[in-house]
């Protein structure tokens, strides 16, 4: 059995920029900017502005309803009411921005899934969405797409990538399931008499807005607080804003969507989404992708779902099986339950089980490391995938020097904690182009699919860029089989 490399190669590309808000810290230093702008001449003022848009309206997509919505962001540190000209808004708008090259760092650790749109396609072909973590200045991860296609004869092609990237916009109306929060917060060591009489006052479902009200309510003028309700009062906030919901326009092209990190669980990182079509058991399909959320100081393992690509839900994970890099969902219930592979301690694979998908409790060792090329850790790479045969899973396994290698196991339909089979060598593993980059000696993946008999497996060379290879299905069901 061969796995069969294709010459396609994701490079980061650092001409991929994103425009962000730039806000220097201290209230001094943003007024003297503004003053600065405001003791312009008309004239300059219009002179700076035009080279500016000049030098930059080209690689944004309305570039001026950014630099008016980032006007809005400082206006309060004037220091007057006079009301500047729309001109000088927006040159004072565009001191407080920058561009962030979303990708200059690398482009890597994909997950591919079938596109949700598989019209006007030739017979046999297949349109995908990838799925990759680009990461940037600071090293901060953030979550890019590409789409394409692949031909009846497993020839892969992508759609050409545009050169405008958006972030999406976010869904004030969010709302919160009263059970479900208050599950989180006892979880987090939150739930009080404070807490407790906040949730009393709120709805079954409720919105950030109507938490905050809630809250500042609570607290009376004049009235000391203590140190109990002013950390209650900052982690129910907490909560609420790692929960959210963002929104695409429909008119972007699914390689301008950049999902950035929002909350304050992912704020220096989204990273490795694995993305799965789940199919509920009244046939509704849902995509949702695990991923880790970092903060700066810990992880967490996090959880995004949509429907079509343009409209996500972003959830915390909860319970004490909630842990740690690499969980990944099956693609459907398995004896009434939602079921997940994680790893627990860095070392071993396991298996999860629960009724409710956002949280876990119970963990179930799966698999040890057992082959020199993973006796260091043993892992999944990518949600499982449904054969006639079983599940098939795409592990990795490190070793010696810290060398990533891609693997596979064959689990049981029904019962997943049984192994029907399992390689004893790597099924891929970095040879001398794929070696060299940020992480040496490493390919990975987050996800695979299968095509026409063929498993196509998009992977990460040395947390850098992307590859794909292809690998006959029938020879590795076989060679698994034998094991």
């Amino acid at each position: 059995m061969e796995i069969a490399r294709t010459d396609i190669r994701l490079v980061p590309d650092p001409s991929r920029v994103l425009i962000r808000p730039f806000i220097p810290r201290g209230e001094t230093r943003l007024m003297k900017i503004i003053s600065r702008v405001m003791a312009l001449p008309k004239e300059t003022v219009k002179r700076q502005l035009e080279s500016v848009l000049s030098e930059f309206a080209n690689r944004h997509i309305d570039i001026e309803s950014i630099f008016e919505h980032h006007y809005s962001m400082v206006k309060d540190y004037m220091i007057s009411d006079l009301e500047p000209s729309r001109e000088r808004q927006l040159l004072i708008g565009s001191l407080f921005t920058s561009e962030y090259s979303l990708e200059c760092a690398a482009l890597f650790n994909p997950s591919i899934v079938a596109h949700p749109d598989q019209t006007k396609l030739p017979n046999g072909s297949l349109r995908f969405i990838m799925s990759l973590r680009a990461t940037g200045e600071g090293h901060i991860s953030s979550i890019s797409f590409r789409s394409g296609i692949i031909d009846k004869n497993c020839n892969i092609s992508f759609t050409k990538t545009e050169p405008f990237v958006a972030q999406p916009q976010p869904i004030s109306n969010s709302s919160y399931d009263k059970d479900t929060f208050s599950q989180k917060l006892m979880e987090m060591g939150l739930y009080n008499d404070f807490s407790s009489k906040i949730i009393d006052k709120l709805n079954n479902t409720f919105t950030l807005q109507e938490l905050t009200t809630t809250l500042e309510n609570s607290f009376e003028p004049g009235q000391p607080s203590s140190q109990t309700k002013d950390d209650t009062r900052d982690g129910l906030i907490w909560l609420a804003r790692s929960n959210y919901e963002i929104r695409f326009s429909s008119e972007q092209e699914i390689s301008q969507r950049i999902i950035f990190p929002t909350g304050p669980s992912e704020q220096n990182g989204i990273e490795d989404a694995r993305f799965v079509l789940f199919t509920d058991d009244d046939g509704s399909n849902v995509y949702y992708a695990t991923y880790t959320a970092y903060d700066g100081n810990k992880i967490l393992p996090q959880l995004m779902a949509t429907e079509d690509f343009l409209k996500f839900k972003i959830f915390t994970l909860n319970g004490k099986a909630a842990q740690n890099k690499g969980m990944a969902l099956f693609p459907r219930k398995i004896n009434g339950k939602y079921a997940m592979l994680s790893r627990q301690d860095n070392e071993n694979l396991y298996i999860m089980y629960s009724n409710n998908i956002h949280f876990w409790h119970e963990m179930i060792p799966l698999l040890k490391p057992t082959f020199p090329w993973e006796f260091v850790q043993v892992g999944n790479c990518g949600p499982p995938i449904e054969t006639s045969e079983g599940w098939l899973v795409l592990t990795h396994g490190v070793g010696p020097m810290r060398k990533y290698c891609i693997g596979a196991i064959l689990l049981d339909l029904d019962n997943p904690r049984q192994v029907l089979g399992r390689l004893s060598e790597p099924l891929l593993e970095p040879n001398e182009n794929e070696r060299e980059g940020y992480v040496p000696n490493v390919v990975y993946t987050c996800g695979a699919l299968i095509h026409q008999n063929k498993l196509i497996v998009p992977y990460a060379m040395s947390d850098y860029a992307t590859g794909v290879a292809t690998v006959d299905f029938t020879s590795l069901l076989e060679r698994l089989k034998l094991s």
